[in-house]
């Protein structure tokens, strides 16, 4: 609400787009039926990261067809979200995680990929997406 406020003041249409719809995706998370009445912090980072994944894909699309004009604001809205984010590994970091998950695993082939997958998402959950992660575990396991 505060960052809505600063937009506001600031008259920074893009971020206050963002953020409204940040608040939106929030209140409709909590207002689905069966859900309870806030959310987890867990659950908070990964609708913000499918938020900000939404706006890439968005943009990566308008781009494809020659469209600047409409990339560029999905990619400031993608940016502007992802300051809410926790901070995100960097790829070699990843890779100290999937390299520790395959010999803990004992993995050898891309049979185990599900395995090496599943305990590594876990263990990063909020802190890298799922394709950096799926990149390299393909990339440890065909190697």
């Amino acid at each position: 609400m505060t960052a809505i406020k600063t937009a506001m003041k600031s008259k920074d249409t893009v971020a206050l787009t963002a953020l409204r719809s940040v608040k939106s995706a929030i209140l409709l998370a909590q207002t689905e039926s069966g859900s309870k009445d806030s959310m987890s912090e867990a659950e908070e980072v990964k609708l913000l990261q499918k938020l900000v994944k939404q706006r890439q894909d968005s943009a990566a699309i308008f781009s494809q067809q020659n469209r600047p004009d409409l990339a560029a604001p999905e990619l400031a809205e993608a940016e502007i979200i992802s300051q809410f984010l926790p901070e995100m590994l960097s790829e070699a970091e990843v890779e100290k995680h999937v390299v520790v998950a395959i010999e803990k695993l004992g993995a050898t082939s891309m049979k185990d990929m599900g395995k090496v997958m599943g305990v590594v998402s876990k263990e990063l959950a909020g802190k890298t997406d799922g394709k950096t992660i799926s990149t390299l575990v393909k990339q440890k396991l065909m190697s």
